[in-house]
C-alpha cells in the first residue's frame, strides 16, 4: 500500500532549540523514502497493531493517502503518554483535513487505551510544526529518551486528550 504513497516533503526551514529556546533555522533537504524505508514502514506499522496499538488509514480512489500510528505501551513517568509513532498524509493530498481527521482519530484511540496525553516526536519543519500547533500540542513536559536520541531534531511535543 505505500507504494502509490507520495511521503516528498521539500523542507527549507525548521525549527531549533538552541541554548533553550526556539528558533527558525534555514535547513533545506527533501524528505523522503526509498523503498527500503517503505518496507520498514509498513513492517513497523504491522508490529503497531500486533502489540496492541491501532494504525489508522485514509484512502482516496482506492491508494492510501494518509495514516497515523498510536503505539499501545504508555511512556512517561506515569505511563501518561500514548506514542504517535507515525502520521503521513501523502504530499497529493496534504491541507485537504485528511490530517487533521487523522489526529482526532489518534487522539480518541489513545485515550481509549487510558492515555491522558498523545506523544509526538515532530518533524521539525515549520510547516509540520504548524500543523501540530493547530492541534493544540504544545512542547512535551516529559522527553521520551528513546525518541530523544533516535530523531535528535525532531521537537518533541504533547497532546491532551
Amino acid at each position: 500500500m505505500l507504494n502509490a504513497f507520495i511521503r516528498t516533503q521539500p523542507v527549507t526551514r525548521c525549527w531549533r532549540k538552541e541554548n533553550g529556546k526556539w528558533v527558525i533555522r534555514d535547513v533545506v533537504f527533501t524528505d523522503d523514502w526509498n523503498d527500503d524505508e517503505r518496507a520498514l514502514k509498513a513492517a513497523q506499522l504491522q508490529e503497531t497493531v500486533r502489540k496492541g496499538g491501532a494504525v489508522i488509514a485514509a484512502f482516496y480512489d482506492g491508494q492510501l493517502k494518509g495514516f497515523a500510528a498510536i503505539e499501545a505501551a504508555p511512556l512517561g513517568s506515569r505511563g501518561q503518554y500514548r506514542d504517535l509513532s507515525k502520521f503521513h498524509v501523502s504530499q497529493d493530498m496534504r491541507r485537504k483535513g485528511i490530517g487533521r481527521e487523522l489526529f482526532l482519530r489518534a487522539k480518541n484511540f489513545a485515550r481509549e487505551i487510558g492515555g491522558e496525553k498523545l506523544y509526538i516526536s515532530a518533524h521539525s519543519a515549520v510547516e509540520s510544526q504548524a500543523f501540530y500547533r493547530a492541534m493544540g500540542c504544545v512542547e512535551a513536559q516529559e522527553y521520551d529518551p528513546y525518541h530523544s536520541a533516535d530523531e535528535p531534531c525532531d521537537c518533541q511535543m504533547e497532546c491532551l486528550l
